[in-house]
């Protein structure tokens, strides 16, 4: 494996609100639109709303198998329980035990001679947690690949750990990946700090191999690129519109214009591009698609794209561009924090290539016999059965999240008729 050492920063501590594409001049972009919730129903694309409710519902269940899992016998009295009902979402008076009911196969109940009650794993969840535990330790090789890859996208080749965090279980990571994993591959990347103790992973040595992005694998066929250099690409994205739109013929040419327009790869150098430009929108929509296709979901929390706009050199309003491109990209406004999806990489509800850790997590919600109000949930009209305690709805993804920026739910976008004026320059 051919690598080229990376010098380490000269000054780690420089602010990132002084980075030159987060001055506020430079990132006014766009011009009118409408709230997200607005949109028009024939941009919505149902299959992937579904797809949202069940990863809630899913979210749930995992969090409390975690939360066990790190306790010293996997118990725990369910009084404790109270302190985690903001990530369970079920406020007073809806009681924890109903919940933890909701899934007998998975977790169990008793009362100890002093009237305590008590909740554990069966002997089917302690299963469950052991193959998860396994099935991270084969994931090791391509978590490492991706991490490094983020760090080689980035302008400065270094990211915030805690932001990182983020990606946990996007990436298949370890519990503990910032006390332990990230210090297993020193020759890839390594942890600093700064004055103000707070760490940093930095980038050790570049492989070329890895500068080679998903899209180029994918169209051109390319296994190995000891060599590579990273430069401009003339690759199209692939497109999958809402399957209810019937408005996208008028738009062919702009959309066909930006399509064939050159862009710089993610890997490669990005100081030079002008924020607000074609060439910076279309490098971070390369960007993003990238990092989409690094999950193993294909999907993320809008909200930890927008906590990387620095790092990865990307525009301030960045939930435009993606609702902008709508057939690349899909976010739905469910819940409390958006979610964008790669539409490439879905049928319908399901993903089209599914790893290891995601039919495991699959197999943990079919054991869980909840289904809500209705025994499936078949179509868009049937989430209109549920409420927010029936899906336990979360205002929060995992125990790392923080809330960097919170006006990215409220950001603007396009309605239908603006799709023309933001291809406008594309041309």
């Amino acid at each position: 494996m051919a690598n080229q050492l990376i010098k380490p920063p000269t000054n780690l501590t420089k602010p990132f609100k002084n980075h030159p594409y987060c001055i506020p001049s430079l990132l006014q972009l766009m011009t009118t639109s409408k709230r997200v919730q607005d949109r028009s129903q024939q941009k919505r694309v149902h299959a992937l709303e579904i797809a949202v409710e069940k990863h809630k519902i899913a979210f749930k269940i995992l969090f409390l198998l975690e939360l066990l899992k790190h306790e010293p016998e996997q118990i725990i009295p369910i009084r404790s329980l109270d302190q985690h009902r903001r990530q369970l979402n079920l406020p007073k008076p809806h009681k924890i035990s109903d919940f933890i009911r909701k899934s007998p196969k998975l977790f169990e109940m008793y009362k100890d001679q002093r009237g305590t009650t008590w909740v554990g794993l069966t002997a089917q969840g302690e299963e469950l947690i052991q193959e998860e535990e396994r099935l991270i330790l084969d994931n090791n090789e391509k978590a490492l690949e991706h991490v490094t890859r983020l760090l080689m996208m980035s302008v400065d080749k270094i990211l915030p750990l805690d932001k990182i965090a983020h990606f946990r279980r996007d990436l298949g990571l370890p519990y503990d990946f910032r006390k332990h994993w990230v210090h297993k591959f020193p020759d890839h990347f390594r942890v600093l700090k700064d004055e103000d103790d707070v760490e940093f992973l930095k980038l050790v040595s570049w492989n070329p191999s890895w500068s080679v992005t998903e899209l180029e694998k994918k169209v051109l066929g390319i296994t190995k690129a000891e060599n590579h250099v990273p430069g401009m690409l003339s690759l199209a994205f692939p497109l999958k519109f809402p399957p209810d739109y019937k408005k996208v013929y008028r738009y062919g040419g702009p959309i066909e214009n930006f399509q064939k327009r050159e862009y710089l790869s993610p890997y490669a150098d990005a100081s030079g591009l002008k924020a607000g430009s074609v060439d910076f929108d279309k490098r971070a929509v390369a960007v993003m698609h990238e990092m989409l296709s690094f999950m193993n979901e294909k999907r993320l929390v809008t909200d930890h794209l927008t906590h990387f706009r620095r790092e990865f050199v990307m525009p301030q309003k960045l939930m435009r561009i993606l609702l902008k491109h709508f057939g690349i990209f899909y976010v739905s406004e469910r819940g409390k924090r958006f979610s964008v999806f790669l539409n490439e990489a879905y049928d319908g509800s399901e993903l089209i290539e599914k790893r290891p850790l995601v039919v495991w997590k699959e197999k943990v919600v079919g054991l869980t016999g909840y289904r809500g109000r209705k025994k499936k949930i078949e179509t868009f009209d049937d989430l209109n059965g549920f409420d927010d305690v029936d899906l336990f709805e979360s205002s929060s993804e995992d125990e790392n999240s923080i809330r960097i920026d919170e006006s990215s739910d409220d950001e603007d976008i396009m309605d239908i008729g603006e799709v023309q004026k933001a291809y406008k320059g594309a041309e």
